[in-house]
């Protein structure tokens, strides 16, 4: 029985308990019908011995010379019309004067008559001449209300048997009734939980919930399901970390957990989706739902895309430093060839000048960049990003900020307050779209990039990125740190419309701020502060 699916477990016990139950209610109903007819055969002795009794006439009939004469035709007819065995009327000393069977009158009545002698009713169950009865004694009074005969009226147990033979079919067919309903509710209930369990056994779903417990608690991605309204049914431990979940989030709609409006509202929608990047909190999360098939759930998985795109960040600079070594390799090429061309011409001094010029111009740039930035990271991206803006025909210059005589270079603070990932995210989102927008706009092209301290707050680290670009209209200027939104034209779903949200999601994680402006050319600007005291970050001492 244990490798039996648990509802045909449930059916069988049903079906066992039903029984059980049936029989104990019928063996019931039938004692209580044997009770009543039993009750009913002593109610009716005792209303026709007492009703015979009070007769006029009995009493004086019962003490003239010959009693049997008047008083058995009466006690026969009386018999007859009331169902009863037998109806005895008797003397005090318990002589029969009638009796059905004529050869026993004259004899002495076979039962209890003392406490009727004394003038009380009495009934009992006795075993008589007609076999074992219920019946009544009553007196007869006479005129000074001493009694002066006794009258039984008796039911015999085989008359009982016979009323309660006549009501047990009816008990019967109500049990048999009542097992083919509840037989047919068991068989629904079956069913049903068959279909809810699969048909499986306790050990294949104890098997189930073992795997299913194991893997939510053991798989690197999140995932949680959401039922048809829109309610979280199910997240396990990585869920609950990316999204951030507030204590028992289970039965609660998306909307009130506290996500991203455009994530709760796309886990609400109940729509298919693949790796559709959505921001929550600080996090980048790749999103993929797909429906279950079962009462219109959901099931969504979310991968951490933040170290990802920040990995993607320092591989966009690498790539940047990559073809800004192909230029410069390119153009070093030719200007070695021009070199040892003015050479063979016998133009020494010349070669001389022009190779020396190009030197001190690189050197130039690589003394700009690295008096300007003391990050190595930040240093490659920005050089990588010179020679982007280069090819695309856009100046990109890179400055201080105003810093005190006694201060420490704000870079070496940015150093250890920012990890080099993050430098890369912030700037280089924002020197990428500042190229971007530099380019849409017609010459000058120009990205000016200012690392420094804030005038405005002591100690306070400020990077500022200002393009020639067309600018940003004011009523836009709210939206442009939203996932998804960009003025870039043919953008779809994926990458486009993050780069400055993930720039706000990095700097909210460090207390900081980003704003944007028009500059004086009609250019976007984009200022970020970041604080003095970066923020504490969960588990982090005090």
């Amino acid at each position: 029985m244990a490798n039996q699916s648990i509802a045909r477990q449930v059916l069988l016990w049903q079906l066992a308990l039903v029984l059980l139950l049936v029989a104990a209610g019928s063996g019931v109903a039938v004692h209580a019908v044997r009770r009543s007819g039993a009750e009913t055969a002593r109610e009716r002795a005792l209303d026709v011995a007492r009703t015979l009794a009070r007769a006029p006439g009995l009493a004086e009939a019962a003490t003239a010379g010959d009693p049997t004469a008047r008083l058995q035709p009466m006690a026969e007819e009386i018999r007859k019309e009331n169902g009863v065995d037998f109806v005895v009327v008797m003397s005090v000393a318990g002589i029969r004067y009638t009796h059905p069977d004529p050869a026993r009158i004259g004899q002495t009545f076979l039962g209890h008559i003392d406490a009727a002698a004394h003038g009380r009713t009495s009934t009992e169950t006795y075993t008589g001449s007609l076999g074992p009865s219920v019946r009544a004694v009553v007196p007869v009074a006479g005129a000074d209300g001493r009694p002066v005969a006794l009258v039984s009226v008796g039911v015999t147990n085989r008359r009982v048997d016979a009323l309660v033979g006549e009501d047990v079919p009816l008990v019967l067919t109500v049990a048999a009734g009542a097992l083919v309903v509840a037989c047919a509710a068991s068989v629904a209930v079956h069913h049903r939980l068959r279909r809810q369990t699969l048909g499986l056994g306790p050990v294949e779903l104890r098997r189930v919930y073992e795997h299913h417990d194991a893997v939510l608690h053991a798989v690197r991605e999140g995932l949680i399901v959401v039922d048809a309204d829109g309610r979280l049914v199910l997240a396990n431990d990585e869920a609950v970390r990316l999204l951030a979940l507030p204590t028992a989030p289970e039965g609660r709609p998306v909307q009130t957990l506290g996500l991203d409006d455009t994530l709760a509202e796309t886990l609400a929608a109940g729509r298919t989706v693949t790796d559709e990047i959505h921001l929550c909190g600080t996090r980048a999360l790749a999103v993929n739902i797909s429906p279950t098939g079962r009462d219109g759930r959901m099931v969504a998985t979310f991968r951490d895309h933040t170290e990802l795109r920040a990995l993607v960040g320092e591989l966009d600079q690498v790539k940047g430093f990559a073809e800004a070594l192909r230029a410069s390799a390119h153009e070093a090429g030719n200007r070695l060839h021009t070199i040892v061309a003015l050479v063979e011409l016998g133009r020494g001094e010349e070669a001389i000048r022009f190779a020396t010029g190009e030197l001190a111009a690189a050197q130039d740039l690589a003394d700009e960049l690295t008096a300007a930035v003391h990050e190595p990271a930040l240093a490659a991206l920005l050089f990588g990003k010179h020679a982007q803006a280069a090819e695309r025909g856009v100046q990109l210059t890179v400055t201080g900020g105003p810093a005190g005589a006694d201060e420490a270079d704000p870079l070496d603070a940015l150093a250890a307050r920012f990890e080099p990932r993050d430098l890369v995210t912030v700037l280089g989102n924002l020197v990428d779209n500042a190229i971007d927008a530099a380019v849409s706009a017609p010459p000058p092209r120009t990205v000016q990039v200012t690392i420094g301290t804030d005038p405005d707050a002591a100690g306070a680290l400020l990077l500022r990125v200002a393009d020639s670009g067309p600018g940003i209209d004011e009523p836009l200027t709210s939206r442009v740190f939203e996932r998804g939104w960009s003025t870039k034209e043919g953008y779809g779903s994926q990458g486009r419309g993050l780069g400055l949200a993930l720039v706000r999601a990095t700097v909210a994680r460090h207390d900081g701020t980003v704003d944007v402006d028009r500059g004086d050319t009609g250019g976007a600007v984009f200022t970020v502060r970041l604080p003095a005291l970066p923020a504490q970050r969960p588990g982090e001492e005090a």
